[in-house]
């Protein structure tokens, strides 16, 4: 015999929820409003949920684990062969019931507070990395326009733009001159982040 299930399809405002019983046959659907979503859902008993993963599924998922429902979020691309008909809340929704009690599916595991608190420090330091990188080829882009090949890393450019900056014999316009003699000072900012996450 089949396990309750149910497809949760979360939007912007509203929430698609697609009930499966016990036998696999569908129930009605229903589209509610976030605000009345968790209260429905609470009221259910316990039951399988399916869902697609997102950035806020961790934290919707422990709190219908703290009513007693089995969460399982899978990833939109195993969700897509089960869409029935044309894309829309509903669909997605039936399909997400349908894919959540197939044996052979791959969930995405739920993680606590303390492991989303460390991929979030790990996804800004990207964010900030990416940042100081793209500042450095950026320097080394308008260097290698003037006709100055300026050396790769970030440490070495930070040593050598000064230096060229300084240089009288490179006939730069005074304001370009100006311009390249800020950007290690800009490049020194979008470093300290960089090191404050490091060490977090």
């Amino acid at each position: 015999m089949r396990i309750a299930t149910v497809g949760l399809d979360p939007a912007k405002n509203v929430f698609q929820v697609h009930g499966g019983n016990e036998h696999g046959q569908a129930v009605p659907r229903r589209q509610l409003h976030r605000d009345r979503a968790a209260a429905f859902l609470a009221n259910l008993p316990a039951r399988l949920v399916g869902t697609e993963a997102c950035g806020c599924v961790h934290r919707r998922a422990g709190r219908l684990q703290a009513v007693g429902h089995a969460v399982r979020p899978m990833a939109p691309q195993c969700v897509k062969p089960y869409v029935k008909s044309h894309k829309s809340d509903a669909a997605a929704a039936a399909a997400i019931c349908d894919a959540v009690a197939r044996p052979s599916m791959c969930f995405v595991p739920i993680r606590n507070i303390e492991q989303r608190s460390v991929l979030a420090l790990h996804l800004v330091r990207q964010g900030f990395v990416r940042a100081r990188t793209a500042r450095v080829h950026q320097i080394r882009g308008l260097l290698g326009a003037c006709g100055r090949i300026a050396p790769q890393g970030t440490g070495l450019i930070a040593k050598r733009v000064p230096d060229l900056a300084e240089d009288a014999s490179i006939e730069w316009p005074g304001a370009f001159r100006r311009l390249i003699d800020r950007l290690p000072a800009h490049l020194k900012r979008l470093e300290q982040p960089v090191d404050d996450t490091a060490s977090a």
